[in-house]
């Protein structure tokens, strides 16, 4: 399952990339964060890998990010492990007409349990309900930070 979400953010695109870059900052957006901790590699650079630890309702979902592209200030790619969920993202970032930044996020879900292949298919709007929770979420931080 692929979908798109995106937003705007009322900040300068360098700015926001510094407040969306700073691993230090995860958890005062990223809804349900209960553990960050790099694992190996160059923080934040192709191949570095990180453990969150997210909990989501009643569940506690362990994932490992590994980090495929780092373009910044325009792109970065992460795909996010977990039990029998994989997930890649893309984010993209380009500056809009009046200086702020259009955040725009591209999803690619695969799974192997039969429940999660469900899910996908029976409620896919759930997914992109909770990419855009997580989205409002930072950009609700990020312009409080300015």
């Amino acid at each position: 399952m692929k979908y798109t979400c995106e937003i705007d953010i009322s900040l300068s695109r360098a700015r926001m990339i510094e407040l969306f870059d700073d691993p230090n900052n995860l958890q005062k957006w990223l809804i349900g964060l209960e553990r960050f901790s790099h694992i190996s590699g160059e923080k934040g650079y192709p191949g570095a890998k990180s453990e969150f630890v997210v909990k989501a309702g009643n569940r506690r979902v362990e994932m490992i990010e590994t980090i495929e592209k780092r373009d910044l200030p325009s792109e970065f790619t992460a795909v996010y492990a977990a039990k029998g969920v994989w997930n890649r993202t893309e984010n993209f970032f380009k500056v809009n007409g009046d200086g702020t930044t259009r955040w725009t996020q591209t999803n690619e879900f695969r799974c192997d349990g039969l429940m999660m292949k469900l899910m996908m298919k029976l409620m896919p709007g759930a997914f992109r309900k909770e990419t855009m929770k997580q989205m409002e979420s930072f950009k609700a931080f990020a312009e409080a930070e300015g």
